[in-house]
């Protein structure tokens, strides 16, 4: 018998099993899960997704059999069966736990909403109860399983949860399978993707987050999303060039041209996000009025797009010259507001940029020919804003390629795909540029790096204007995107994006100073009002709550900045290996003198 199997409570879990009762639970478990969904959970089809087949799963059960099926894969994979070693490679429990969780969690929402939709748990067949059951055995068994390192039973849970042993670095393998596999890695996540856009109804989308999060966080506690970080770092380019692949070939996966209408909005927030990320994550510079340079590249397009409401309805650029125009406007505004203020600091400077946002939105409220000059048509905006003509095509309508047909809204989502590649690129080679690191220094402490001979107004006003210019382009697309622009959605918080406190949440949700980020921010911050209707109208409270869960237990953002989880992360928490010394030993820390 191992130390491990002993009875103490220093070496148990959460409950009194034996590892090999816990494992032997947990893989059981697992693997019931995964075939409770098929069978029939309710008699009734009011339920969205049809649960009432025997032998085929339908709508959330898909969702059980995946946790099912991951739960038990992990299972075996601490029986040390070989070809599955690698699923574990930081040889701890968490990612046991986090599956298991996973699975219950999505199975029980399902019985309880069915429950509570339907009048009653008289609504569960007896497939239902089984599910319910199934589910919890291999969280029993998961809970059972002791922590790597010792320490009291009742910390076993925390433990799970905040430590994460040193990950070996993975076995060199050749450059062509490494490509191999971040293709197929990034054909799973377009997979994953294009069925959380996919997902009709609210509850399945609900179920599919909690698969979803706790995978990724078994995945992460696993080191696997650590050895994935690593090798993309390995084959940078090729990396970026499979995530726009992946990009471009999501509306051919679709049928439906609504869901090419939501891939548009998360690249144009996307790329406003990755613009106020110059200004938060790399420079440090807390703006809260940023979605005003969205609104003058939008205003700007409309202005110039040959809208009969425009003021200037004769005059029509072409797609090139209008982009160029929205972000030289923007540019302009950005140096304009920075020249004054960038010599104010930290909650000086956040207040004079909300009044900017503030003043931006009245601006135009009142450029109706009354109130002030006859420029924007005040409130009722600029509409009728036509569709682009690029190269002989109009993207407002559908066009055929190799069998595929793509829609109005697929068609402006490649745009922003390429206009995406353009931000990206800018991003990249600002960030690791001279002045970038200039960024980055002001970021930490202003006043040492102005000491080393740095300019610090000229580097923050830079950060601004290349900021806003980003802003501004993305503003262009938008406006033709809504053939209109009004001035509602430009103010700091609202119930809908655009909005300063929308972009800023997406920045710091995803991952300060970070290329995905700001990406992955925008995606679930559209996404999750978009799809859980009831939200729409509590928005702020769930960005509140949201934030306060993030600051609390991951304040470096989703995807993590190197520097800035070093910075949050004390040495042995989340994330962040210990000192070691030159033969990997841990580091000791000695008295002076000793």
């Amino acid at each position: 018998m191992t130390d491990i199997d002993k009875t103490t409570p220093d070496t148990r879990g959460l409950l009194p099993l034996t590892l090999a009762a816990a494992r032997a639970l947990l893989l059981a478990g697992g693997i019931a899960t995964a075939a409770s969904a098929f069978l029939a959970w309710t008699w009734t089809a009011e339920f969205p997704g049809d649960l009432t087949i025997n032998g085929y799963p339908g709508g959330l059960q898909w969702l059980t059999f995946t946790a099912g099926i991951i739960t038990a894969l992990f299972a075996l994979a601490s029986y040390g069966i070989r070809g599955l070693g690698w699923l574990l490679p930081a040889g701890n429990n968490a990612p046991l736990v986090l599956s298991a969780v996973s699975g219950f969690a999505t199975t029980w929402f399902t019985i309880i909403a069915i429950s509570v939709e339907l009048g009653g748990l008289a609504n569960l067949e007896p497939g239902g109860w089984i599910a319910a059951v199934a589910a919890l055995l291999p969280l029993l068994g998961a809970l059972s399983l002791p922590e790597k390192s010792t320490g009291n039973a009742k910390d076993t849970l925390k433990a799970y949860i905040t430590k994460a042993d040193k990950i070996p670095a993975p076995t060199p393998v050749a450059p062509w399978v490494e490509r191999l596999l971040l293709t197929v890695i990034t054909m799973i996540g377009l997979g994953v993707f294009t069925y959380g856009i996919d997902t009709e109804y609210g509850e399945l989308f609900i179920g599919y987050l909690i698969v979803v999060a706790f995978t990724a966080w078994a995945l992460h506690t696993a080191g696997l999303l650590d050895r994935l970080s690593r090798l993309a770092a390995h084959n940078r380019s090729f990396t970026l060039a499979m995530g726009f692949v992946a990009a471009i070939a999501f509306p051919f996966t679709q049928t439906n041209d609504h869901y090419a209408n939501i891939g548009v909005n998360i690249l144009i927030f996307g790329t406003v996000a990755l613009g106020l990320n110059i200004v938060v994550g790399l420079a440090g510079l807390l703006d809260l009025g940023y979605v005003a340079f969205l609104g003058v590249g939008a205003y700007t397009a409309a202005l110039v797009s040959g809208s009969e409401f425009s003021r200037f309805s004769g005059v029509q650029f072409p797609f090139w010259a209008s982009a160029l125009t929205g972000a030289a406007a923007s540019l302009v505004f950005g140096v304009l507001i920075g020249a004054p203020t960038l010599r104010l600091r930290g909650d000086y400077l956040a207040i004079v940029t909300l009044g900017f946002g503030e003043i931006f939105r009245i601006a135009i409220n009142n450029m109706d020919g009354d109130s002030g000059p006859d420029i924007t048509n005040g409130p009722n905006g600029i509409a009728a804003i036509p569709d682009l003509k690029l190269f002989g095509f109009n993207l407002g309508e559908s066009h055929d390629i190799a069998g595929f047909t793509l829609g109005r809204f697929a068609n402006y989502y490649l745009l922003m795909v390429l206009i995406m590649a353009i931000v990206v690129l800018v991003y990249t080679r600002a960030a690791d540029s001279r002045i970038g690191r200039s960024w980055i220094a002001i970021r930490e402490d202003e006043t040492a790096a102005t000491a080393m001979g740095i300019n610090g107004f000229r580097v923050k006003l830079i950060a601004f204007a290349l900021g806003a210019a980003l802003a501004g382009l993305a503003g262009t697309v938008s406006a033709h995107v809504t053939y209109s622009v009004v001035p509602t959605p430009y103010q700091f918080a609202g119930s809908t994006p655009p909005n300063s406190a929308f972009l800023l949440a997406a920045v710091v949700l995803g991952g300060m100073g970070t290329v995905a980020g700001p990406l992955l921010g925008a995606a679930l911050l559209y996404l999750i009002p978009e799809k859980l209707v009831f939200l729409q109208e509590k928005q702020l409270l769930a960005f509140g709550i949201a934030l306060i869960l993030l600051m609390r237990f991951r304040p470096e953002g989703i995807i993590a900045n190197r520097r800035r989880q070093l910075e949050f992360h004390e040495t042995g928490q989340l994330d962040v290996p210990e000192q070691t010394t030159l033969t990997d030993e841990p580091a000791v820390t000695t008295k002076a003198g000793a």
